[in-house]
């Protein structure tokens, strides 16, 4: 009897809230932006509430139109679910993998590209980065992100 209470209280402590997962990534909350070669991104995070998580994205590059992208972190059945919501294409979910303490790593294996999205705590900045395989090919992108004034 005391085994199968232990089991079962491990097994519920491996099965975490996806709102409780949402929670810790209050270290993402905030406004920031990355700028390299005249091009600027902004992101922008807003703290959770309530076990959900909103941003917003907008890349603006010389002779370039601004592309702005919307996502939102929510407790799925999944786990905790990225949904990134780009101009033209339908709103694809990535799901929080287990991992340490100031980084967020999103997958969704079957999407096209990126299958990865990894958020984490680099110095006083946000580093963000997303990756994938494309002809066999390890591809990624990466920003290194500070505080906006």
């Amino acid at each position: 009897m005391m085994m199968i209470l232990a089991l079962s209280a491990l097994a519920s402590a491996a099965q975490a809230d996806p709102a409780d997962d949402i929670a810790r990534l209050g270290w993402m909350a905030g406004s920031w932006i990355h700028e390299q070669d005249g091009v600027v991104t902004r992101e922008t995070w807003l703290a959770p509430l309530g076990g959900v998580m909103a941003g917003a994205a907008q890349t603006n590059a010389p002779g370039k139109r601004p592309f702005v992208s919307h996502y939102k972190i929510t407790p799925e059945p999944a786990g905790a679910t990225l949904t990134a919501y780009l101009p033209g294409q339908p709103p694809t979910p990535f799901v929080l993998v287990p991992g340490k303490d100031g980084e967020a790593v999103f997958e969704n294996k079957a999407h096209d590209f990126p299958q990865r999205v990894v958020f984490r705590r680099c110095d006083d900045g946000l580093c963000a980065r997303t990756e994938g395989v494309i002809g066999g090919r390890l591809q990624s992108e990466a920003w290194r992100y500070r505080r906006a004034p």
